[in-house]
């Protein structure tokens, strides 16, 4: 179940040249043109329908996506965030599925440009949000499902120390099937000093 209450849009995280912004309609545009952008880079970790419904991402207007995202806030049930690089929006960070009563959980799932990837943007924009699940929503569990080939995403995690849950088989239909994730979680107890002192400064 949600959170069972709205949750309130909080400020910009930052950290050194990174910085969260819970995403909102003036982001339509820009997003819109780094999925275009991206189409070889993102394309095979993008999710599908199996019944092959659904849009080209960076074909279409993205505001109908972000009014639906940022209805996830007034029902309580995620955070939907753009990722900015010096200002500029370079990728997405999305809070879903977040979990009130006894489980106090959410999964966390990203994307950024590939004009930006190794540069350290991803693990700052994962450590960001986590923190501030942890801390300010006093939520208990975060997971990240990665694709076993996507090695770039797994660096994230490893370099996070997120702990290794599992393979979930046939997980979600990406790219045009049903593919396998690994699971990495974090709890709070085992993040006392935060996700962000775990990365160099």
């Amino acid at each position: 179940m949600p959170l069972g209450r709205p949750i309130e849009e909080p400020p910009p995280l930052s950290a050194g040249r990174v910085e969260l912004r819970v995403i909102r309609t003036r982001d339509a545009e820009p997003l819109r043109a780094l999925l275009a952008e991206n189409r070889g880079w993102l394309q095979r970790w993008e999710a599908t329908h199996p019944a092959g419904r659904g849009v080209t991402p960076g074909t279409v207007s993205m505001r109908p996506t972000v009014r639906l995202l940022r209805r996830q806030l007034r029902v309580g049930s995620g955070l939907p965030f753009v990722v900015l690089l010096d200002g500029d929006v370079v990728g997405q960070l999305s809070v879903s599925e977040i979990s009130g009563g006894a489980l106090q959980s959410a999964q966390l799932g990203y994307w950024v440009s590939e004009h930006v990837a190794g540069q350290g943007v991803t693990p700052t924009a994962v450590a960001l949000a986590i923190d501030y699940l942890f801390g300010e929503l006093g939520l208990h569990r975060v997971e990240i499902c990665i694709r076993p080939e996507n090695t770039a995403s797994l660096r994230v995690v490893e370099k996070l120390g997120l702990r290794y849950e599992g393979r979930r088989a046939s997980y979600i239909h990406i790219d045009g099937a049903w593919r396998d994730h690994e699971c990495y979680v974090v709890t709070r107890e085992e993040a006392p000093g935060g996700m962000l002192s775990r990365l160099p400064g």
